[in-house]
């Protein structure tokens, strides 16, 4: 899915809250990148102050990178002021109302990497792709497993060969009403990057991005339920797989790309070993608060009652949904993993402290709407 906006924390408060989850876990040395950066790169993030982007600019910092922030300057301005800021707009007008396109501040410029978290429409990506081919050694590329045609209609795991998604026009504004165009479209960024860079591009392809940061509430919304205790409405099958990455070591992992000018695509969705939905909200009940119970609830019912997958019903996966990618070769080239526990505390301190308590849940069940459930379920053949 597209990233959403959000209430942003300060860069200190961020930087803060990392610290302090690190501190907290130790195992977190098992995650990160080994060893100093082969040398200091000048990067160009095009985006930078969402969600994923901090994550890849505080790495970016911490292994002496010089980096250069390039957006409109409406999502958190304030982040990162010791940066060089760039202001302009990578999008062509798609509508009455849109600014033109301005990639002036671009123009003429040299850096090593150029690293895109905000390319969603093949005519933006070609553009900013055609600009900077002569300008940069390596273009690194936000992509999406949504970028696979068959990605939730095959039991057998996406690789890397899959074969991508299409749609009826490569250059359509239009994202469908289910964002049905938006897998597509980024497989059609992707060529358009490779159009202008041959054998220069790294292609991204993550699935559920969580963390400190994450807005969506996909993930968020069940350290905050499970801190609140009592009976808790488990959802499907509790073996069924859950495939999620947290947003730092996807950012970690991207740094290293472009230190290393890894080219190709790669699936970036966890674990190095296989997470159940029982082992994931026992992991999260251990975390924060031993005072809950689950009661699993099948997928039948689920259904029957209209839930959503990652939606009304976070963290569930039913069968028609099953979208396991396989992740060997990212695993091969460097991605790490921290313990899922980390990213549980994290994102709950984060939630806790900073998501505003007014802010409407944009995933997740309400209490009555749980409870509602609950009963439902246990009066089901009386």
């Amino acid at each position: 899915m597209l990233p959403r906006p959000q209430a942003a924390p300060t860069r200190r408060e961020f930087l803060s809250l990392s610290a302090a989850a690190a501190a907290s876990t130790p195992l977190l040395a098992r995650a990160g990148l080994a060893g100093p950066a082969p040398r200091a790169q000048r990067i160009l993030m095009l985006g930078g102050t969402g969600f994923l982007g901090p994550a890849i600019v505080q790495c970016a910092i911490d292994r002496g990178h010089q980096v250069t922030l390039f957006n409109r300057g409406r999502t958190d301005p304030g982040l990162f002021p010791e940066l060089e800021q760039l202001r302009g707009n990578r999008r062509r007008p798609m509508r009455d109302g849109m600014p033109e396109q301005d990639l002036a501040a671009l123009a003429g410029r040299d850096w090593d990497v150029v690293i895109d978290t905000s390319g969603y429409f093949t005519r933006n990506v070609e553009d900013t792709a055609k600009l900077l081919a002569d300008h940069v050694a390596h273009y690194v590329f936000v992509s999406s497993l949504s970028a696979y045609r068959d990605m939730e209609k095959n039991d057998t795991p996406v690789s890397e060969d899959s074969p991508l998604a299409t749609c009826d026009d490569k250059y359509t504004w239009d994202m469908g009403p289910a964002y049905e165009n938006y897998g597509a479209l980024k497989a059609y960024c992707e060529q358009a990057v490779e159009q202008f860079l041959p054998g220069r591009g790294t292609y991204i392809r993550p699935g559920y991005i969580c963390g400190p940061r994450d807005s969506s509430d996909r993930f968020t919304w069940w350290p905050m339920r499970i801190a609140r205790g009592g009976e808790c409405l488990a959802p499907g099958n509790p073996d069924a797989e859950q495939q999620i990455i947290d947003v730092r070591d996807l950012g970690e992992f991207i740094v290293h790309c472009a230190e290393q000018r890894l080219a190709g695509p790669f699936n970036c969705n966890g674990f190095k070993g296989r997470i159940s939905t029982a082992e994931l909200l026992h992991t999260m009940k251990g975390t924060l608060n031993h005072e809950c119970s689950f009661t699993w609830v099948d997928d039948a019912f689920l259904e029957a009652e209209g839930l959503e997958s990652w939606g009304s019903m976070p963290c569930w996966v039913p069968p028609a949904r099953f979208n396991h990618s396989a992740n060997d070769k990212a695993i091969a080239a460097g991605l790490r993993f921290r313990p899922i526990a980390e990213t549980i505390r994290a994102t709950y301190d984060w939630a806790r402290a900073e998501r505003p308590a007014d802010r409407p849940w944009r995933a997740g069940l309400t209490e009555e709407r749980e409870r509602e459930l609950l009963a439902k379920w246990k009066q089901r053949g009386r």
